[in-house]
């Protein structure tokens, strides 16, 4: 049993593709479902994560070739987009097995992300496996690799400097408004949308001490919230037209999937503000602001791809870290695969059960029938052993007497390591050796 990997993010895929294949939280586990019913593999295990740079799917299980899942599982990623899978593909990335557990330890360890140490993208992972667990799509192989993903990125967040002075799209915004506004105390401040995100901006943005700091939101009440935390007010998103103007600084990040403030809205913002700058961050993907505003003259239209160079910039003086959280990643990848090995070897042991489990059912119904009809004890206990040990050696047997030279010496060796385990464990030593120097019985000259 393997692990596959596919995914689009912001280094393989512009941001409006990107913004083609962004689920919001609520649609994860609808999703998971309907990926699962595409790949018609009794099993499969099926997990979906979305976030603002990346959309990843992680399959595991199923009957035939883990690399059989690629097709059906790339068609349904580029029908989720309205895509063909031919369109889709250039921009994805692919990794199986140990590749496909290195990578979701980067991931959860933010070395794959925009911001090199990013802590966010860890709470969107485990919503993501909370999601595919509730609805029955997470099976033993997928939820091993992700709460191993979870413990490697805890490592790496503890043992590590990756994390420090980190530099994230929050922090980023506020150094390119301060590049345009020489003092963001003059200056008022809106936030559209009331999530993990809008919430560090504006932590980020209230340490400056705008003039003021508004929040727009769906659900007043959730804006209402947030905003009392930075003493600003709330409003609602349908208020935003006509309200425009009145802001500096826009920051929007919403789950919406059409854009929020139109080029239109802007204009009439702009006009009203006699062309005094505007300074707009759009952080959502798919995009919350058209992208034809950037075109305005007096507007300053940042997204995340955009603030991408000013953030890895910084993300440098980590570099340091890097290595010595690559190094705790690599161990956690090689325990992985030591348990994925040993998954392997499940259903064999299984069939050995079911196998020892016959034998001794077979035996003891014997045994019983020779005690019913009165024999004696002690003959019935012998034959029961005798009978058993056959059967348990008989496969043995067979193959020693049915190989030749080199290839009976290899499976002396195995049966030796197999049967005679417990005479070396209890110091006896060897079973003593035979022509052949394995100390099993030899088998007589074939004809």
């Amino acid at each position: 049993m393997s692990v596959l990997a596919l995914g689009l993010n912001h280094t393989t895929a512009p941001l409006d593709v990107r913004g083609k294949f962004a689920f919001a939280p609520g649609q994860l586990a609808t999703a998971v479902l309907s990926l699962r019913d595409q790949l018609a593999r009794g099993g499969c295990e099926t997990a979906l994560i979305s976030t603002c740079n990346r959309t990843e799917l992680y399959l595991a299980g199923g009957a035939g070739r883990q690399e059989d899942l690629l097709p059906p599982a790339l068609a349904w990623l580029a029908g989720q987009g309205g895509l063909r899978a031919d369109q889709l593909d250039p921009h994805t990335y692919v990794a199986q097995g140990h590749s496909a557990a290195r990578h979701a330890f980067r991931v959860a360890s933010g070395l794959d992300s925009m911001v090199l140490g990013e802590p966010q993208i860890l709470g969107q992972m485990k919503q993501a496996v909370r999601e595919a667990d509730e609805a029955g799509t997470l099976g033993t192989t997928l939820h091993q690799l992700f709460q191993r993903s979870f413990a490697v990125a805890k490592e790496v967040r503890t043992s590590t400097d990756i994390g420090a002075h980190s530099v994230s799209m929050a922090a980023a915004s506020v150094r390119l408004a301060e590049q345009l506004f020489e003092d963001l105390r003059q200056q008022r401040v809106l936030f559209v949308g009331a999530g993990e995100m809008i919430e560090l901006v504006a932590t980020h943005f209230a340490a400056r001490a705008p003039t003021s700091i508004s929040l727009a939101n769906r659900t007043l009440e959730r804006g209402q919230t947030l905003a009392d935390r930075f003493g600003g007010q709330a409003l609602r998103l349908s208020e935003l037209p006509d309200r425009l103007h009145e802001f500096d600084i826009v920051v929007s990040c919403t789950a919406s999937s059409v854009p929020i403030i139109g080029l239109g809205a802007v204009e009439r913002a702009l006009k009203a503000r006699r062309r005094r700058p505007m300074f707009m961050v759009d952080l959502a993907v798919p995009r919350d602001i058209e992208p034809e505003v950037a075109r305005l003259a007096d507007v300053y239209l940042y997204t995340v791809d955009d603030l991408s160079t000013l953030v890895q910039s910084a993300g440098e003086k980590r570099q340091a870290a890097v290595q010595q959280a690559e190094a705790i990643i690599d161990a956690g990848v090689q325990s992985f695969a030591h348990w994925l090995d040993q998954r392997a070897s499940v259903p064999l042991i299984q069939a050995l059960n079911r196998q020892a489990e016959e034998w001794r059912a077979a035996e003891l119904a014997r045994a019983r029938k020779a005690l019913a009809k009165g024999d004696d004890p002690t003959a019935v206990l012998e034959a029961l052993a005798r009978g058993l040990t056959q059967k348990m050696l008989h496969g043995a047997m067979v193959e020693l007497n049915g190989s030749d030279g080199f290839q009976r010496e290899q499976v002396a060796q195995a049966v030796a390591r197999l049967f005679l385990r417990e005479r070396d464990a209890a110091g006896r030593g060897p079973a003593s050796p035979t022509a052949d120097g394995t100390g099993l019985p030899q088998s007589p000259p074939r004809p």
